[in-house]
């Protein structure tokens, strides 16, 4: 189906494929490289990129009708594309015309295929040329900040009385170790598939110095966590040209690895959770510091819908938008550093060339949003991390509050960029984790918010022990699925339970009491504990706390740990009564599903699967689930006592061992075509829950002889430019 005839090329590019429909680019030069990409990216998952294309411009009400009116308009008063212009005009030439190449490719494949994706018929979707300015809006998309849905749900909360404790409890607790974050619990399944666009919100990145390893190399391994739906968020692509050379995840649509290796380096990443934003009071301004624009919104199957969006010297005010259910008559701007011009492709590129730990630091430079701690490994044997991101120059107490003051932006006058932050090369301990957790006190407050260190420790205390380790170790690491949080809530619960004696005992709660008393904190499909503590702790939170701060703690990052903190510190006879509470309503759920597993399931679907009626056609399995909300084999889920499903987690593992420049293994939550039906759609996903990975090798020769199917793509016309 790959139309290979008159390509916009200047020179033949050989595509090389392996039986799991990976491609490895074979290119004469760098521009035709671009080119092949944007036909590889288009031929894989052209349905999904032209959906995602469509929500970052605010159009998804031209696909699914009025349901998607309000996530359009959410879209739009974001204003993800402002500084889009800026950001084209200020583009290195090599890297525009990087993507423009790019751009080609695409327009190449969607103007000669005569069949299309199953998402153009049931969207009525138009073929529509691609631009350089849509890829640029779609980098904004994906770099949205991790932190908007955790300020959005507490910003509903300031006008409560318990509001003033809740914040300072919440602020008290932002940079203590032991936390996690719970998925966001949006007002709707669209809001859910919206947010899961957003790419790299959490992961695992862990590297081992060569000291340390089996092999005599460095190891590195990375394992973003994302929303979990088919297709999923990566494709696993490699390439050769004159000026690249390298193996890894790429975002579909976007033309640059995100997380992979080339000859000399290996690079991950984690979400850094950085203050990359800030919500303004703008009820105080003039009304002429307030401007408006009209724009239209079309609809599919009803009539167009005008709106009007509000925009401030601070950035565009968002309370309007109805979705996120805060007070219109308190309007509210969000100030966001992707509103200001800044160049992650051409950083990313100048990552995946690195040569060296000095040319990796200066590449993420580039990064603005969304920001990242970046792991790095290299063939000599070092390993290092260091954050990529630009933040204002703010003071501690210019994040005192959720919301700020319209004259509190000082800070923002001048930017600090991963360079000026901290950064670690040769740890004495010969590694080094990273997994969203607070990374460190800096020049400037880094965020609020962080993920814990729980899933850090925990991969500590199981690359500790080991003098050396090897890489199938390392990957067996990742699959863990103790929650040390969890284990320590459960024996309080359990001295609580054991401090009343008295009590009769309840002979049809015997069996998940025994449960709890047997668990070894680790969440196994087949684990009767993990189902016993997860239904009481779930009805003992709904019992124990009232309903301001039980929506308080289930909006931030960190439920868990501060459920930790006051069942650790609270009198067990203040937390026995609720606890008793909480194991009778537990009993009859627990006899139904038995094992964690009957109620964590796996259940991937198409994101038509999240429609009504028709939606069921799109799930692609249904099946039991290993992991939890903070174990290292992340599968995330809300708080819930039913039967459910994992949205947040594991979308893809990648291992290399820089020892081998052919050891680089990569697999997905899926598959990499994003055909509905093709065999390799979901072909990945059996690998991915035992734990195996496919070997992608770096060098041509190996690629030759490892990928069977060869496919040539003939150059066309001239291509006006193309070195």
């Amino acid at each position: 189906m790959v139309p290979k005839d008159d390509v916009p090329l200047k020179k033949g590019v050989v595509l090389h494929w392996n039986e799991n429909q990976i491609p490895f680019i074979e290119a004469s030069t760098d521009v035709d490289l671009a080119t092949a990409l944007g036909v590889v990216h288009a031929h894989l998952r052209l349905g999904q990129m032209e959906m995602v294309r469509r929500t970052a411009q605010g159009r998804l009400a031209e696909m699914i009708g009025p349901l998607g009116v309000d996530l359009d308009y959410l879209v739009r008063a974001l204003d993800l594309d402002r500084a889009v212009p800026e950001i084209l005009a200020s583009l290195p030439q090599e890297t525009y015309d990087w993507i423009e190449a790019f751009v080609r490719g695409i327009n190449h494949y969607l103007g000669s295929v005569s069949e299309v994706p199953h998402e153009f018929e049931v969207l009525h979707l138009r073929r529509e040329p691609w631009s350089v300015a849509d890829v640029l809006t779609i980098g904004r998309l994906v770099a949205a900040d991790a932190s908007w849905p955790v300020c959005c749900a507490l910003a509903k909360l300031r006008g409560r009385k318990t509001w003033p404790d809740i914040w300072r409890r919440l602020q008290k607790s932002s940079r203590r170790p032991g936390r996690d974050p719970s998925p966001f619990s949006p007002s709707g399944s669209y809001l859910e598939f919206l947010l899961s666009l957003g790419t790299r919100r959490a992961s695992n990145s862990l590297a081992i110095a060569a000291s340390r390893s089996t092999s005599g190399g460095a190891l590195l391994a990375s394992d973003p966590h994302l929303g979990l739906l088919l297709p999923g968020a990566w494709l696993i692509v490699g390439y050769r040209s004159p000026s690249h050379h390298a193996v890894g995840l790429m975002p579909p649509g976007l033309p640059f690895i995100a997380l992979g290796r080339n000859p000399r380096i290996a690079w991950g990443g984690a979400n850094l959770h950085a203050a990359s934003s800030d919500f303004v009071d703008v009820s105080d301004l003039p009304q002429n510091a307030i401007t408006e624009r009209r724009e239209m919104i079309k609809v599919r199957w009803c009539r167009d819908r005008p709106i009007m969006l509000r925009d401030t010297p601070h950035g565009p005010i968002i309370s309007d938008a109805r979705i996120l259910g805060l007070n219109r008559s308190k309007p509210i701007a969000l100030r966001w550093m992707g509103h200001r011009p800044s160049d992650e492709i051409t950083a990313m590129l100048k990552v995946s060339q690195a040569r060296s730990w000095n040319e990796f630091r200066s590449a993420l430079d580039g990064i603005s949003v969304s920001g990242q701690m970046m792991t790095y490994a290299d063939v000599d044997g070092r390993v290092g991390r260091a954050m990529a991101v630009r933040l204002p120059a703010r003071e501690r107490q210019d994040l005192s509050d959720l919301v700020l003051k319209s004259g509190s932006a000082d800070g923002w006058m001048t930017l600090v960029t991963g360079s000026d932050l901290p950064a670690t090369l040769q740890p004495k301990q010969g590694f080094l984790v990273s997994a969203n957790e607070f990374p460190g006190e800096a020049a400037v407050p880094i965020g609020m918010f962080f993920s814990p260190s729980d899933r850090a420790q925990r991969l500590a205390e199981l690359i500790s022990p080991h003098d050396k380790i090897s890489r199938e170790g390392l990957t067996v690491m990742m699959l863990d699925l103790l929650m040390s949080t969890s284990l320590d809530i459960n024996e309080r619960f359990l001295t609580a339970l054991g401090s009343e004696q008295s009590d009769p005992p309840d002979k049809e709660a015997a069996p998940l009491r025994a449960a709890l008393a047997e668990w070894n904190g680790r969440y196994d499909t087949a684990s009767r504990g993990a189902l016993a503590f997860e239904l009481v702790f779930c009805n003992f939170v709904r019992d124990f706390y009232g309903k301001d701060e039980l929506k308080a703690y289930w909006a931030t990052w960190a439920p868990r740990t501060l459920v930790k903190e006051d069942v650790l510190q609270c009198p067990l006879s203040n937390i026995a009564p609720a606890l008793k509470r909480a194991i009778h309503h537990s009993v009859h759920t627990f006899d139904r599903f038995g094992t964690w597993g009957e109620m964590h399931r796996l259940r991937l679907r198409h994101p038509f699967g999240l429609m009504p009626v028709f939606g069921k056609r799109y799930v692609h399995c249904d099946v039991p689930m290993a992991g939890g909300n903070e174990s290292v084999l992340k599968t995330g889920h809300r708080l819930t006592t039913k039967r459910h499903s994992t949205i947040f987690g594991s979308s893809a593992r990648h291992v290399s061992d820089l020892s081998d420049p052919d050891a680089n293994f990569f697999v997905l939550a899926g598959g990499q075509d994003g055909w509905l039906g093709s065999s390799t759609y979901a072909n990945q996903l059996d690998l991915w829950r035992q734990g195996t990975c496919l070997q992608i090798p770096l060098q041509l020769e190996t690629v030759r002889t490892c990928f069977p199917h060869r496919l040539e793509l003939s150059p066309g016309r001239p291509v006006a430019g193309n070195p």
